[in-house]
């Protein structure tokens, strides 16, 4: 038995519940880890909500995020043993492979042996964020040294991961707050330049930094309205990344912008990474790289206890923090 984290229904944080849980042997091509850390994303408080790309199947588990040690490999499996320390890059199914529980099978694909110079904390802080912002910087965008990327909702453990990726190639960023109070904080996480867009006009400030060219790259969680103001920001045949909604209003399409300047504009989902085997073995060495030499520095916002869970989901839930919120097991 190992105590387990599941939701019997949707709602706030008081429906998880620790339970004691027979864990069966891993399955071909998966393996047993005993968890040491969970990193939390707001993705899974939209599934605990019923309100995610993903329907529970309830009861349920959940959690895409991990760091432990390698108990047991099932058949098939050959490049890991007992003993090694690991991280869990999310699967496309969290109510089958959660990450919420002292024991958890998950597929040998998603798995990497993580450096040693990280702890299981910032292991478990990792691989949502930096798999997320790779493949739209990196894989589609293909951003490189010399290109201006605007990175909105900036506060976000996936925005301050754009900002070391977009770093590690040598681009510029240009972070985007509502106000102003948050911008010393992005600065210290890596922005080369913070836009509080309560404050000053968003497009005039980019053409100001960019000396009138506009930003190749958007990388854009929010959605809405704005992304017409994003549109008038960028340079021509740029490129915005949309990988979230945040916004609950419908934006009216900027075809003038995406017209005259040939611009693109994407939907794209982290899945897009994980489901190709290709892809996925390149976000592996770009991020693994980058985490051993330091250039990817995962930041932990704050740490719970695992008997803490709900009172940990429910500080994600309801405050805007920098860096990542982990729980320890």
């Amino acid at each position: 038995m190992a105590r387990i984290v599941r939701f019997h229904d949707y709602g706030d944080p008081d429906v998880l519940k620790i339970e004691d849980v027979d864990v069966t042997a891993p399955d071909a091509g998966e393996v047993q880890i005993e968890v040491r850390a969970i990193g939390l994303n707001r993705a899974e408080i939209m599934f605990r909500r019923n309100a995610y790309v993903q329907q529970a199947q309830l009861p349920s588990r959940l959690g895409y995020e991990a760091a432990g040690v390698v108990k047991a490999v099932g058949s098939s499996v050959s490049d890991f043993r007992p003993g090694q320390a690991v991280s869990v890059i999310p699967t496309e199914d969290m109510g089958r492979w959660g990450t919420y529980g002292e024991v958890i099978n998950i597929p040998a694909r998603h798995l990497v042996v993580h450096p040693e110079n990280l702890t299981f904390e910032q292991a478990a802080a990792s691989w949502m964020k930096y798999v997320t912002a790779w493949g739209a910087l990196i894989e589609q965008a293909k951003l490189t040294a010399g290109d201006y990327v605007i990175v909105t909702a900036a506060s976000s453990s996936v925005g301050t991961a754009a900002f070391q990726i977009a770093r590690a190639v040598g681009a510029t960023v240009i972070a985007t707050t509502r106000t102003s109070a948050k911008s010393n904080a992005l600065l210290a996480a890596g922005a080369h330049h913070v836009v509080a867009t309560a404050e000053v006009d968003l497009v005039s400030k980019v053409m100001e930094i960019t000396s009138g060219k506009g930003a190749r790259v958007v990388f854009d969680p929010i959605g809405g309205p704005a992304i017409d103001q994003l549109t008038n920001a960028m340079s021509r045949r740029g490129i915005l990344l949309e990988y979230g909604a945040l916004s609950p209003e419908v934006g009216a399409f900027p075809q003038f912008a995406v017209l005259g300047k040939s611009l693109t504009i994407k939907g794209y989902l982290y899945n897009e990474v994980v489901a190709d085997d290709d892809a996925l073995a390149r976000a592996k060495q770009f991020i693994s790289d980058g985490l051993s030499s330091g250039k990817l520095n995962p930041v932990i916002s704050r740490s719970f206890k695992f008997e803490q869970i709900q009172e940990a989901t429910r500080f994600l839930e309801s405050n805007e923090q920098i860096g990542k919120i982990v729980v320890t097991v």
